[in-house]
């Protein structure tokens, strides 16, 4: 019974082992998607944007306008980083603390569009605490790292 019990374990593990990279890269898209189209978004009605900035969201700490460019500009540039898989874990963090402060900015988030940005705080913490995964340019420089580091040793 228990050698049943840990070939399924074993099945299990190796299915989830064969999962785990698509499961995250299906994350860092979906994420970068959002925040890359919220960018644009953001570009493309900038009067809008700074309107919003000025009047509606109550962003912590930083005047209004500087908080419209560092938003639009995190929003363009950081969602390429995080698709990519390159510098992977620091860009989920990146848009983690984007999403956290767009929660806490906008009040009236907490009544519409939560849960979406809970989905999305869910997807960037898989990927802060697992990595980008295998399909991702941080793995790629990780294993060309360790032949070269692998080479000079010998």
């Amino acid at each position: 019974m228990i050698s049943v019990i840990a070939r399924l374990n074993q099945s299990i593990e190796w299915f989830t082992a064969q999962l785990a990279p698509v499961v995250l890269l299906i994350c860092r898209f979906w994420v970068g998607w959002v925040f890359f189209n919220s960018g644009l978004t953001k570009i493309t009605t900038w009067n809008s944007t700074l309107f919003l900035f000025e009047l509606e969201y109550q962003v912590p700490l930083i005047p209004w306008e500087i908080a419209a460019y560092l938003a639009t500009a995190a929003e363009l540039v950081i969602p390429i980083f995080l698709v990519l898989g390159l510098f992977g874990r620091f860009s989920a963090l990146a848009l983690f603390a984007v999403n956290a402060i767009a929660v806490i900015s906008y009040p009236l988030l907490w009544e519409r569009g939560f849960y979406d940005h809970q989905l999305w705080g869910m997807m960037m913490l898989t990927v802060i605490v697992w990595g980008p995964g295998a399909l991702s340019i941080d793995r790629w420089i990780q294993r060309k790292h360790l032949i070269v580091t692998a080479r000079h040793e010998y």
